[in-house]
């Protein structure tokens, strides 16, 4: 079966619905799932040449597979980017462009304040390897710039970031990498195409994890690179063949039906994250809060800007107390007294969650990395999902109004 071909410039919102694969000769209406590992092939000869590449054509659902495929294309097209490959998460995403990109002597200027298993992958693991990594401010550029070596092939930042929503100008380091022969890889994984496309200010690669906002319910693990062609082509599809952190078909159609409601969750979940964001700067226990769409974010102009008028859907707020100990013990108290809330590291979810990124998401990374990042003992990240926001406040007040 033929469908019709999608006209030019369709909305993001279409896009998610819409883009993907034709339907099968049973012309299904909801995409299909093909959980197979292999495909059978019509011959000898036409078999040798789809292994080869020659031709197009389905062989082992590590190297490829149709429900995969819809959702490389559908993320691509969102992107505004000419091609997708997935990935079993965002940090085998992130792996995968590492391994794709990088040898040893290369280096990396990387922000600071990304995510601590990226800080570790990159700066630590890879540096096993021989891979050389500076890192800088988020938002410094001259710091980004004078960072700059001949041997530079890669700048990697994520905006906002996880958990203090620091904004880094995305065209500003575009132009600094790309004049020194080097490549912008950006993690979207924040705000998604629904809100920001890096591609449109000059990143050459995005990177996603699927299992947030994209999924948006929780579900599963999923990752993918967005960018040209020849780099998903040529660079590294032959690194998922060969090192085999290939998206499963499963969670490749869960994420693939989970964008069908993308933009309607982003806008709810950040007009949710706006409104919490501004009720915590009123509270007295609450000594500072991380939001791009609040005027007090000092990237507030700049996240406007990129992210499509939005703040995000991640707020993360210091609460007051005396040295180390006492600001834990009194974050610990706030979430524990929570009873909507779910008290998990994970983000995106149609439920808020709720965590301490000091001994979760950043528990692992050496006490002056998290001083580095800025992550402090007081400091706890919400991820406003699509409750009613007056039960999300009082569930926050429980724990604030008796510390």
């Amino acid at each position: 079966m033929t469908s019709k071909a999608l006209p030019p410039d369709l909305h993001r919102e279409t896009l998610a619905v819409r883009a993907g694969i034709e339907p099968s000769q049973y012309g299904e209406n909801s995409e299909a799932l093909y959980l197979s590992s292999s495909f059978v092939q019509p011959d000898a000869e036409t078999a040798a040449r789809r292994f080869a590449g020659t031709e197009e054509g389905f062989t082992y659902s590590r190297t490829s597979n149709p429900t995969v495929v819809a959702l490389e294309n559908r993320l691509a097209a969102l992107e505004g980017v000419e091609a997708a490959i997935g990935a079993s998460s965002g940090m085998a995403a992130i792996l995968m462009l590492c391994m794709g990109l990088l040898k040893a002597g290369d280096h990396v200027v990387c922000s600071r304040s990304v995510f601590g298993s990226t800080l570790n992958l990159i700066g630590t693991m890879f540096g096993k390897f021989g891979v050389q990594t500076t890192f800088v401010s988020q938002t410094d550029v001259s710091e980004w710039r004078a960072a700059m070596r001949p041997d530079t092939r890669l700048l990697f930042a994520e905006t906002p970031t996880n958990p203090l929503t620091d904004v880094c100008d995305i065209r500003a380091l575009a132009d600094i990498a790309h004049a020194g022969g080097a490549l912008l890889a950006v993690d979207n994984c924040f705000c998604t195409p629904a809100l920001q496309r890096p591609a449109e200010l000059g990143a050459d690669l995005i990177i996603h994890s699927g299992t947030k906002y994209l999924d948006g319910q929780g579900r599963v693990l999923a990752g993918a690179i967005c960018g040209p062609a020849k780099y998903i082509r040529d660079v590294f599809d032959p690194v998922v063949r060969t090192a085999g952190m290939a998206l499963s078909p499963f969670n490749a159609w869960v994420v693939l039906k989970g964008l069908e409601t993308l933009g309607i969750r982003m806008r709810a979940q950040c007009e949710g994250a706006l409104e919490l964001a501004r009720w915590l700067e009123r509270q007295p226990k609450v000594g500072r809060v991380y939001y791009p769409g609040l005027p007090s974010h000092p990237q507030h102009e700049l996240a406007m800007r990129q992210q499509s008028g939005q703040g995000g859907a991640v707020v993360s707020f210091d609460v007051v107390g005396d040295g180390p100990e006492g600001l834990r013990r009194n974050a610990f108290h706030v979430i524990d007294q929570t009873r909507i809330l779910s008290i998990t590291a994970n983000l995106g979810d149609t439920k808020t969650t709720i965590t301490h990124p000091g001994t979760t998401s950043h528990g692992r990374l050496k006490e002056e990395q998290r001083q580095a990042a800025g992550i402090g003992q007081g400091l706890i990240r919400v991820a406003v999902g699509l409750e009613h926001l007056d039960d999300l406040k009082a569930d926050l007040a429980r724990g604030l109004d008796t510390l």
